[in-house]
């Protein structure tokens, strides 16, 4: 039990104190901590104590892919959350590189009878992957609900951040601190959000600054610290000032590479994230950043899966939620110039 509460606590980042009076169904706890702990049990995989167990309406899956990028953990966490206040259970089924395949997640939630399914960042979002696996579903009369990556050769609903408003919001940011050379360190362009970031991205670069080849300015990797490394390490060496970055984890291989070079960030290199990961405001130097809507999008997506259980959801098509820009330490007034390496 002790290792229960501290898994707990350090989960939700409450006492163990708390943690106990909501396990044990003692009041002085608010409902918003009491539903959080109550999903980080479902998250962590701890068996509900009798008293907390409500008669369950159905089960829902979730499939996200790995919780290393801790964007995904709190999309679960949330998501997981709100299908357990409803009363339905959450089956949460995170895919890994080397471990179960969506499509073998659905065919096991399929078995197990689910209600529905809501899909992370899944293959839908793939503009290599075949969309029949998801139309097969949508013919069945199964509720889908897709969270970022938008196909029209589903007709389904979407929940998107706005992939497009989070490049103007840091353009714009970076042109009134000076910047015109601003490069972008993107993810795998197979992705619908990283391909969407690019597009606007290059359009701002022509239509602020003049920018005839956007696309020089634009480098592809792995959404990861060693990826976001790589690509602005050569965005760097070309002159840029700032570096925009597809995720917090490249953001943070974009300061190091600049710090490498012997450059210092903000004096020397503006540096952006997205996603605002939990403790990017606790990084050296506080990470400015596009804060995805991942609250209000989880939410959005778990009404939406309930009422088309219930045979009343709204019209399908693709719903986009507005970021929001983070500033903080990482970005600052354009340095001189430098010469190209």
């Amino acid at each position: 039990m002790s290792t229960k509460l501290h898994d707990l606590a350090a989960h939700t980042g409450v006492s163990t104190a708390t943690v106990s009076r909501v396990l044990n169904g003692r009041p002085g706890v608010s409902e918003a901590t009491r539903d959080r702990v109550i999903a980080a049990l479902d998250t962590l995989g701890y068996e509900r104590p009798y008293k907390l167990r409500g008669r369950s309406l159905g089960l829902v899956g979730l499939v996200i892919p790995e919780l290393d990028n801790p964007i995904f953990p709190t999309f679960a966490q949330i998501i997981c959350g709100a299908l357990s206040r409803t009363g339905y259970t959450p089956l949460l089924c995170p895919k890994e590189a080397s471990g179960i395949s969506e499509d073998s997640y659905v065919e096991m939630l399929l078995d197990n009878r689910v209600s529905g399914i809501i899909f992370v960042a899944g293959h839908h979002a793939d503009l290599t992957a075949d969309k029949l696996r998801y139309q097969r579903l949508v013919s069945a009369d199964l509720p889908v609900v897709f969270v970022n990556g938008y196909t029209d050769q589903v007709d389904a609903h979407f929940i998107s951040d706005d992939d497009a408003v989070a490049m103007e919001l840091v353009v714009r940011h970076l042109a009134a601190l000076g910047h015109q050379r601003l490069g972008f360190a993107s993810g795998p362009q197979r992705f619908i959000p990283m391909r969407r970031r690019a597009d606007r991205f290059g359009q701002l670069l022509a239509s602020r600054f003049g920018q005839t080849d956007p696309e020089s300015s634009i480098r592809v990797s792995l959404l990861s610290v060693e990826g976001g490394q790589a690509a602005a390490g050569d965005l760097i060496d070309a002159g840029h000032t700032a570096i925009v970055c597809a995720s917090d984890a490249m953001a943070l291989g974009a300061v190091r590479a600049a710090q490498s070079r012997g450059l210092a960030v903000p004096a020397d290199i503006s540096v952006v994230g997205h996603d605002d990961s939990p403790l990017m405001a606790y990084v050296n130097p506080a990470l400015t950043t596009v804060r995805q809507s991942v609250l209000a999008m989880s939410q959005a997506a778990v009404s939406i899966l309930i009422a088309a259980v219930n045979g009343s959801a709204p019209p399908r098509g693709e719903m986009l939620f507005r970021p929001e820009l983070i500033v903080r330490d990482s970005t600052g007034i354009v340095a001189p110039a430098r010469p190209a390496v």
